[in-house]
């Protein structure tokens, strides 16, 4: 037996043995995926469900799925059930029921009363404005503000009115009492509680003051028993602060969480940002969250990516120290690799021009055995009706060919893959010039697979004209034609958008067998690349979207 070499452990699961060795947590390994339900999740988010849901599973652990709902401005439910069913269909379960932010607020609350009555949190009347300025800079100290050392009675007085509704947005914060001297700025008498008037995707409007993140963070982790706490990189500087609100109610008997920060996602030739994406959604440059030119999880999933691609995808990046860009064809790659196993070949016809073979019998048709996928011996065979009209593709034939166009011109020979030798013998132009019919004959000794042994270098994909079924194709591309977008200074990203992100095909014609295709169907096209049934195709109006070509085209424009 071929022995292969264990994966190398990434440093988290390097961290997280070291602490199942020490009997750390009691050996227990406690994980959570905390997404924000204000917008759609995309591929950086499924490298961190990869992740989480990865780990609880290899350590016979946990994973909570939990709603950071702390700003109920930007929230929606459409937003939590689509994170629900992206995390579904990538493969993973949660423990128990979903978890909600909201769920501890009171719990928050009351600890966030504890803190003014030890002299830990002040209530602050300043603007958002006048507090930033005071923050200083990282070489400068800030400036305490003219109301941190208001008493305790005032301070929970003035707590309880915000939380009864008596002030209006924006007119007072709780912050933490820190170091205003700390090279950290985060440290630096942190907001604890904002004044929100607005009503709650789950709690209505029984609150008036809501949880800042990095409050509510770190004490949620808490509750649940989070024992390993993982973040990306953004959050290092977080980290300090995480650790002093978990100081300030931990117990030596309860599970502590331990924040531990690895590399965002970065993707060539995308928008990683929610707001920029949220922008391109408003803007109608696309037409939707789930566009299939998005990053979003949905968007992927609509363009025929499927969730183990997207798992392959995250395991072969790996998981890093540092922030670096990964090359979008190595997405590309993931998914051509799974769909070469999974998709069945058919032929479809992008770009119609009618053949007519002129030597075959009138009237006549005969059936045709055609392999589904070489690379999956389950997958079986098909039949289809072969006859003398055929549609193949436009740019399979040449007028004037050069010596090294392997497909169809006068006098020339091809393959019609799994039927017949045909060679052209004259072709029609109407009256702008433009071919309409390409007239050939057959060699009815050629049949495929009858073990005949003449050869031609050409073999062209066919459909029959008489029961080819329509459809529109849509060819979508990368949205975006700069390696990194978002990285110009001076320029928008908006000023890099791909003109020919989309391109939409309304005569193709398309083997019989897809008549009855089912939304989220994937295919191989013979010859053309990866398509999968868009969501609102339908037996009257089949629509396919194009996943994958079957070559990673961008390396020829990138050379």
């Amino acid at each position: 037996m071929e022995n292969i070499e264990p994966k190398s452990l990434n440093f988290i699961e390097q961290i997280i043995e070291k602490d199942l060795s020490e009997g750390k947590n009691g050996g227990v390994v406690y994980t959570r995926f905390p997404p924000e339900p204000n917008g759609y999740l995309h591929i950086g988010h499924a490298k961190s469900i990869c992740l989480n849901f990865g780990l609880g599973a290899k350590y016979h652990g946990r994973t909570n799925l939990r709603f950071d709902d702390t700003n109920p401005t930007k929230e929606e439910d459409e937003y939590v059930q689509s994170i629900m069913e992206d995390v579904r269909w990538l493969g993973f379960q949660w423990e128990g029921e979903p978890r909600y932010a909201s769920d501890y607020f009171e719990q928050l609350y009351l600890w966030a009363e504890e803190m003014i009555q030890r002299g830990l949190a002040y209530v602050d009347d300043q603007t958002s404005e006048e507090i930033s300025a005071q923050r200083g800079t990282p070489q400068k100290p800030g400036i305490f503000s003219p109301f941190r050392n208001r008493s305790v009675e005032e301070n929970l007085d003035l707590f309880r009115r915000m939380k009864a509704g008596e002030f209006p947005d924006g007119s007072r914060v709780l912050r933490a009492k820190l170091d205003m001297a700390s090279p950290n700025m985060q440290m630096r008498d942190p907001v604890m509680y904002r004044i929100l008037h607005s009503s709650h995707h789950r709690t209505g409007n029984k609150w008036s003051i809501y949880p800042m993140y990095d409050y509510a963070h770190g004490q949620s982790d808490y509750l649940e028993g989070i024992t390993h706490s993982i973040c990306t990189l953004e959050f290092e500087n977080h980290k300090p602060l995480y650790n002093w609100f978990l100081d300030q109610i931990a117990d030596v008997n309860h599970v502590r969480p331990q924040q531990i920060e690895f590399a965002r996602l970065n993707l060539s030739y995308t928008i990683m940002s929610k707001r920029k994406l949220l922008e391109l959604v408003e803007k109608k440059i696309v037409s939707g969250w789930d566009d299939p030119r998005m990053p979003t999880i949905s968007g992927l999933r609509r363009r025929g990516y499927t969730p183990e691609s997207i798992r392959s995808f995250a395991d072969r990046i790996g998981v890093a120290k540092r922030d670096n860009i990964i090359d979008v064809g190595l997405l590309e790659f993931s998914v051509r690799d799974h769909l070469n196993k999974v998709a069945p070949r058919v032929f479809a016809v992008l770009d119609p021009v009618k053949l007519t073979i002129t030597n075959y019998p009138s009237g006549s048709s005969e059936w045709l055995e055609i392999e589904n996928n070489p690379e999956d011996p389950q997958s079986g065979s098909r039949k289809l009706e072969f006859g003398p009209n055929l549609f193949i593709e436009r740019d399979d034939f040449m007028e004037n060919p050069p010596n090294k166009f392997f497909r169809l011109g006068p006098g020339r020979e091809v393959r019609l893959k799994g039927a017949y030798i045909i060679k052209c013998e004259d072709f029609i132009k109407d009256e702008n010039g433009v071919v309409v019919e390409i007239l050939c004959t057959y060699d009815p000794t050629t049949k495929s697979g009858e073990g005949q042994s003449r050869k031609v270098k050409g073999t062209l994909h066919w459909v029959n004209a008489d029961k080819a079924v329509d459809a529109e194709v849509r060819l979508y591309d990368r949205l975006f034609n700069d390696e990194d977008p978002a990285g110009h200074k001076d320029l928008d990203f908006l000023d890099f958008l791909n003109p020919d992100s989309l391109q939409i095909l309304n005569n193709c014609k398309l083997e019989p067998t897809l008549q009855n295709a089912n939304p989220e169907d994937k295919f191989q096209f013979q010859r053309l690349g990866y398509f999968s049934v868009d969501k609102n195709s339908s037996q009257d109006h089949l629509i396919f979207n194009r996943t994958v070509p079957l070559k990673d085209s961008w390396v020829k424009q990138s050379k």
